[in-house]
């Protein structure tokens, strides 16, 4: 299996993959050929792999999210690398969730922001919020990817492996300038991990987002998705439209940016309810006959 899942690994190399797609689809085919221990790889067949699905359902009980990464690795795995004579689109994905995000008010962000003393911590706070980066953006986020002088962050490789542009906010500038000045990160990366070797880890992140909505007391589950969701959200709000907020965000379709057409308050409170249109008496408590 070792031999084979180092094809795949190569295979999915050529074919541009990220490191950590690769890494979650070889976990993905693991588990299914551990899940037939008595039999090779190459040996199961499209029945087998609608079993390991049932298993996948009934007993794990997994999300729609690995269920589908599952489906995606075996295709490729049975496709591409054993290069099976079958038709993959029998490996069926599951029917996608479709849940809006919970969005942070401007006031509930502004209060996780002044929740946190430390500069470091406010400063990535702000770049997820401020730029609506994704957590490995923020991560990976170089000192040159900021451009003070035409006022933008470069995000390289974001997810897809797609470059962009974002506007850098002048209260983010000033925030990084202050980080700068105390911290002064040895090394390329902005925010690099405690012993400078390398990026600061992801949940550490997560902790510094959790934490600060804590201190703000922040009912709503909030996570540094929940900035960039915000920050998509608030855009809309203020009248930016939706093509742009695309391009902002690195979505590739716009369908997936539509979705904060279902949540943003310009959106939703535009019109009146039918409610609001009834005579009656505000307050009045109705009389049972």
């Amino acid at each position: 299996m070792r031999r084979q899942l180092d094809r795949m690994d190569q295979d999915l190399l050529i074919k541009g993959y990220s490191l950590s797609t690769r890494k979650v689809y070889m976990a993905c085919v693991k588990a299914f050929a551990d899940h037939y221990p008595d039999t090779p790889p190459g040996k199961l067949t499209l029945e087998d792999i609608r079993r390991y699905q049932l298993h996948l359902t009934r007993a794990r009980g997994v999300s729609w999210c690995y269920f589908n990464q599952a489906v995606a690795a075996l295709r490729f795995f049975c496709g591409v690398t054993l290069n099976k004579d079958w038709d993959i689109q029998r490996i069926r994905y599951q029917k996608r969730e479709h849940r809006l995000p919970e969005i942070l008010s401007q006031e509930e962000v502004s209060a996780i922001l002044a929740a946190t003393s430390s500069l470091r911590d406010r400063a990535i706070l702000m770049a997820l919020y401020g730029g609506g980066l994704r957590l490995g953006e923020v991560r990976f986020l170089r000192i040159g990817d900021i451009d003070s002088k035409r006022m933008v962050i470069r995000v390289v490789q974001g997810k897809g492996s797609k470059d962009r542009y974002v506007r850098l906010p002048d209260a983010l500038l000033l925030e990084l300038r202050a980080y700068w000045r105390v911290h002064r990160p040895g090394g390329p990366l902005l925010f690099p991990g405690e012993d400078h070797s390398g990026a600061l880890s992801g949940s550490t992140i997560q902790h510094i987002v959790k934490n600060a909505a804590r201190r703000a007391g922040i009912t709503k589950r909030t996570t540094p998705h929940s900035l960039r969701h915000a920050y998509a959200t608030h855009h809309l709000e203020q009248g930016t439209n939706l093509r742009e907020i695309q391009l902002l965000l690195g979505h590739r379709s716009l369908n997936s940016t539509a979705v904060y057409t279902h949540v943003a308050r310009s959106a939703v409170a535009a019109s009146s309810s039918p409610l609001d249109g009834l005579a009656i008496q505000k307050g009045q408590v109705p009389k049972h006959q």
